[in-house]
């Protein structure tokens, strides 16, 4: 046995089955990430990272909490990061975006709830997720009815913590969020047995708002006539961002981005003149999930911007650094994180108008809204974004699926015909 597989092992992994996923994701991974043309030279980084998920980032983690750092696992970018950093614990998201672990879900919650949901417990119930063994909380949020009645379920075993999150974006909404971000702080320095300094947080929060600025360079870039980076690319270092080291990936960000610079400037792109120009709207695509992007490039298209949480609502809205005070700091970082404009508020006048600003400063040919099955707050939200969309002269796509490719063949379908649409409008 392998080094790294004792260690699986050793944390109460199903390794035989865990090295099962791995090599499906491996082929997935070279089908659809490494056979992409003129890849930016900065991507072997991402590549490595992206292969060490389950593997270097692990070690990295088991060491650093042999040290005493406590690890967090996180499910939504409504978790304020900054926090976990400055009482010296370590952030990674747990959402899944395989199919393959769906099944195992399937024996214990019920079919029809959403993929990501079933996709992140089914890599928990097969034992095949290694972050769940070392994880010292979870914390989870109300953003959907799904999750909260799972987080009812796995909070009996395991040491959870839940952020309400209000519906409404009102002075009442505002006042409790705080609130909630005041018990989460409190929560984790009882967790970590370290007191939160106002220094430290502005540490955090500065390199938490640098992560932030590169990762709208990298969305800036992609905006370029000839975008020097595919969206599969572009996907694949977001969904990274919710697990690697955030200094180290700032470092390598920051690489990535002054190489891209040199490719609009020497006119380098993976995508011929002309090619038609999409915005992929709605449900997250985490780590292992490239299947709309990869249908909608190998189609023709290039996929131009990600309005999403492993997109703009991520890096969107910095936090004011100006703060000095623990209580200041909080209030900043609660005004920054409800800013986010996920499709759980009511109303969302402003996630409807952000989608059309979006369409325009890419100048993007058409948008796909991309909506995972079950996801009905995203699912209804998107008669109102496919009106704004149609009034101000920008065709769209509805699409619902899951992690399966029992649907591609219709999907690319439905795609082709977007893209055959378009011809004869100028570009």
């Amino acid at each position: 046995m392998s080094e790294h597989n004792q260690l699986l092992a050793d944390l109460g992994l199903d390794v035989q089955l865990h090295d099962k996923l791995l090599a499906s994701q491996a082929k997935s991974y070279r089908d659809i990430i490494l056979s992409q043309p003129d890849r930016p030279g900065a991507m072997a980084y991402f590549d490595r990272a992206a292969h060490g998920a389950h593997g270097g980032r692990v070690r990295e983690i088991v060491d650093a909490r042999e040290q005493g750092a406590k690890m967090i696992g996180t499910f939504c970018v409504y978790v304020p990061e900054e926090i976990i950093l400055a009482a010296g614990a370590i952030p990674v998201a747990l959402c899944g975006g395989t199919t393959f672990s769906v099944p195992y879900a399937e024996k214990a919650f019920p079919r029809d709830i959403c993929p990501l949901v079933k996709s992140t417990l089914g890599l928990a119930l097969a034992d095949i997720c290694p972050y769940g063994p070392i994880k010292d909380m979870a914390v989870g949020e109300t953003t959907c009815d799904a999750k909260k009645k799972v987080w009812d379920v796995i909070s009996q075993s395991v040491n959870f913590h839940v952020l309400e999150l209000p519906q409404k974006k009102t002075e009442r909404g505002g006042d409790l969020w705080l609130h909630e971000v005041h018990e989460f702080k409190e929560r984790v320095e009882e967790l970590t047995g370290a007191r939160i300094e106002p220094g430290v947080l502005a540490q955090k929060v500065r390199l938490m708002n640098r992560k932030r600025r590169l990762l709208r360079d990298l969305n800036e870039l992609r905006m370029a006539p000839r975008p020097p980076i595919s969206g599969k690319d572009a996907l694949l270092v977001m969904q990274l961002a919710l697990i690697d080291e955030p200094e180290r990936f700032c470092n390598e960000l920051e690489a990535l981005v002054a190489e891209l610079r040199q490719r609009v400037e020497d006119g380098v792109s993976p995508f011929a003149p002309g090619t038609r120009r999409v915005l992929v709207a709605g449900c997250p695509s985490v780590l292992g999930n490239w299947k709309i992007h990869h249908i909608i490039e190998t189609s023709g298209a290039a996929v131009v911007c990600d309005e999403s949480c492993t997109g703009t609502r991520y890096f969107e809205n910095l936090v004011d650094e100006g703060a000095q005070a623990v209580d200041e700091q909080l209030e900043a970082i609660a005004e920054r994180y409800l800013r986010i404009d996920c499709s759980c508020f009511t109303p969302n006048t402003e996630r409807i108008e952000h989608v059309v600003e979006l369409a325009g400063e890419c100048r993007a040919d058409a948008v796909v809204q991309y909506i995972l099955q079950y996801c009905h707050t995203y699912n209804i939200e998107a008669i109102r974004i496919a009106r704004a969309l149609r009034s101000a002269g920008i065709p769209s796509l509805e699409i619902e699926t899951d992690y399966s490719e029992e649907d591609a063949g219709q999907l690319r379908t439905r795609v082709e015909a977007l893209l055959e649409s378009l011809q004869g409008v100028s570009p």
